[in-house]
């Protein structure tokens, strides 16, 4: 019998994982050492210095039209916001404060001319709590929920209700001869004065606060920009110069345009970003300044004749702290020189005839209604009652013409800074405008001179 040979247990064997990633690890240094190896033989010879010199040059000039497109697109976004967000936002949030400081002031008014409340009286009353009450809607629309001035804007609107529901009270009462009714008015003025004229100024405060962000971020200098810019025409006077040493010419085509265009974008940006500079920033100086100024005085001016009108509803039921004098008459001394101290300061800003002339018949009109006022307290204080009231909102040489005097000047003149502000403002964003996508394509441009410029040498070694 046979038998097959015994050959015994064959044993199969598996690669080792430890050398098999030796290898690759070899494998990839050795790729690695090649391109290296490869890269340095061609930047050792000309043209390949050339193409590496070419593609950096490009990349400098491209990166430099990007950060300028970045940067100056934020500097024409705060310009615009200037224009069209936040000095409009400003100009409503004073308007709301002027709203609700003329209808305290007219409910007054109203109230003092008896039972039969006048129909014009009672009309622009409902007119400024109206047009309160839309700019308050509007202002709403345009902020942040969790902004400062979204807490103030759901104040007045909390407010807002109860003091036109004190003012019908007081009306009621008036009405039928009740002395109740001028308790409510001046419940009315203190929740007014003390509570939503406060909000409104916080109101005021923080649009302007908004306004002035903005426009500092639009003055702000492009720095990044102009040092890129910078770098980058150094760059390329350097190439031209390494050109002009190797092959004795004065000019490259290609270099000559990446630097005309680059040179351009530098130019426009320093020109253009310091001419919109200077607009914003005369937006802000004579514009701007001289609308916060005007638009304290018609503040007081409106605060003045309201204590004026209450300083007769009263009838000297309310003291000050000490029981010495009237607190309404005292108020409104108080708020007479605000108002003239502000009439000068708005003088001083002043900067043309037109903006002058108004400002110079309000302080006529304050004079006019000082004199008046203390004619009318006189009447009162000899006991004619009738007489003072007469002198306060009659229809011929009473203190309430005086006020409809300074008030229709102080419009005017806001309504003319108003629009020296806007016109500085619209000047300043359309000197940035154009200029990003401008600084995108002479970029493109330069970058393509630029290749073609060190393509035109490459081809000398062909």
């Amino acid at each position: 019998m046979t038998h097959p040979p015994s050959g015994g247990t064959q044993t199969l064997r598996t690669p080792d994982p430890v050398s098999a990633h030796v290898d690759v690890d070899a494998q990839h240094r050795t790729t690695w050492a090649a391109q290296t190896g490869r890269l340095r033989a061609v930047a050792t010879t000309e043209p390949g210095r050339l193409q590496i010199i070419g593609a950096v040059l490009a990349l400098l000039v491209v990166a430099f039209g990007a950060v300028t497109t970045l940067e100056i697109s934020s500097r024409a976004s705060s310009a615009d916001d200037v224009v069209s967000r936040s000095q409009p936002l400003s100009a409503d949030a004073a308007d709301i404060y002027r709203f609700l400081a003329d209808a305290d002031t007219t409910a007054a008014s109203g109230f003092l001319a008896g039972a039969q409340e006048p129909e014009a009286v009672h009309e622009q009353y409902r007119k400024d709590i109206e047009e309160a009450a839309r700019l308050l809607v509007k202002a709403s629309g345009s902020t942040e929920s969790d902004s400062a001035s979204s807490r103030e804007i759901a104040t007045l609107n909390k407010l807002l209700p109860v003091y036109t529901g004190l003012i019908e009270r007081a009306r009621a009462n008036n009405r039928q001869g009740l002395p109740l009714g001028g308790a409510y008015l001046r419940y009315a003025n203190q929740k007014m004065t003390g509570e939503m004229l406060p909000a409104a100024e916080r109101l005021y405060a923080a649009e302007t606060g908004r306004l002035e962000t903005d426009s500092a971020d639009a003055r702000q200098w492009p720095l990044l920009s102009l040092g890129a810019g910078i770098l980058v025409l150094g760059a390329l006077a350097w190439m031209q110069r390494r050109t002009y040493r190797r092959t004795n010419r004065v000019l490259n085509h290609g270099l000559l345009a990446a630097t005309a265009a680059a040179s351009v974008v530098v130019l426009w940006l320093a020109v253009g970003h310091a001419v919109a500079r200077a607009e914003l920033r005369s937006a802000m100086v004579h514009g701007q300044a001289s609308l916060d100024v005007l638009n304290d005085a018609r503040i007081n001016s409106l605060k003045a004749r309201a204590n004026e009108n209450l300083t007769l509803v009263a009838r000297g039921a309310v003291l000050t702290p000490d029981g010495s004098a009237d607190q309404y008459e005292a108020d409104y001394t108080t708020g007479m020189k605000a108002l003239k101290s502000q009439l000068e300061k708005a003088d001083r800003l002043a900067d043309d005839e037109s903006g002058n002339a108004p400002v110079a018949a309000a302080a006529q009109g304050v004079a006019e209604w000082q004199v008046r006022h203390r004619e009318a307290r006189a009447t009162d204080d000899h006991g004619d009652y009738d007489g003072a009231l007469e002198q306060i909102i009659g229809t011929e040489g009473s203190t309430g013409q005086s006020f409809q005097q300074v008030d229709a000047a102080l419009e005017k003149a806001l309504a003319h800074e108003q629009g020296e502000f806007t016109s500085a403002a619209k000047d300043g964003r359309g000197a940035l405008r154009g200029l990003p996508i401008g600084a995108a394509a002479l970029a493109v441009l330069g970058a393509a001179g630029v290749i073609v410029g060190v393509n035109r040498r490459l081809s000398e070694y062909r």
